[in-house]
């Protein structure tokens, strides 16, 4: 079986990408979502549908077939190598690995809220709302490659800085774009 170990490793690699994508780009069409809601008829309906559309197709043929077959290459890859369970930095990712479930999971309700028209959550919100994926990401990607219970925490530190300043970044653009519209 430890043949196959490189192969299946691709495979979980692969599918972990495509489920990260749809996470990210879902999040993204909730934002257009919720503002489309806010627009004049007919437009709004139009872009309900369309969003909609989208929505669905996104996260039934991408993201939910990824996320399970990421899981089930993880699950072969630890079955081929159980030794994995014994390190500590397999713990914290496990943990972020589980916290990635939640965020999906999460993700499923707001979707299914803003297929049945209903709106629970601002555009903003969704907008920070998607910085979870993000930091999930990093910490998962820094405690592989470093391979160390604690130093990943440099990697998420490093990225929640640099969304504090995007974000910072944001709201000046926004007030300057709305003066200027004054």
């Amino acid at each position: 079986m430890e043949e196959y170990y490189s192969y299946v490793k691709s495979l979980h690699l692969i599918f972990v990408i495509t489920w990260f994508s749809g996470l990210f780009y879902i999040v993204r069409l909730f934002v257009y979502q919720i503002e489309a809601a806010a627009k004049p008829s007919p437009e709004k309906e139009i872009l309900q549908q369309q969003y909609k559309i989208m929505t669905y197709r996104l996260w039934y043929i991408i993201t939910w077939p990824s996320g399970i077959l990421a899981s089930l290459f993880a699950f072969l890859l630890l079955y081929i190598n159980p030794g994995f369970l014994q390190l500590p930095w397999m713990h914290v990712k496990l943990g972020f690995v589980f916290a990635l479930y939640l965020y999906h999971i999460k993700c499923h309700q707001i979707y299914k809220q803003l297929q049945n028209d209903e709106i629970k959550h601002s555009s903003n919100f969704m907008r920070l709302w998607n910085e979870g994926a993000t930091i999930i990401l990093f910490a998962v990607v820094f405690l592989v490659i470093v391979q160390s219970a604690i130093n990943w925490i440099y990697g998420v530190l490093g990225i929640i800085l640099f969304s504090v300043i995007i974000m910072l970044g944001f709201r000046f653009y926004k007030k300057i774009r709305e003066r200027n519209q004054s």
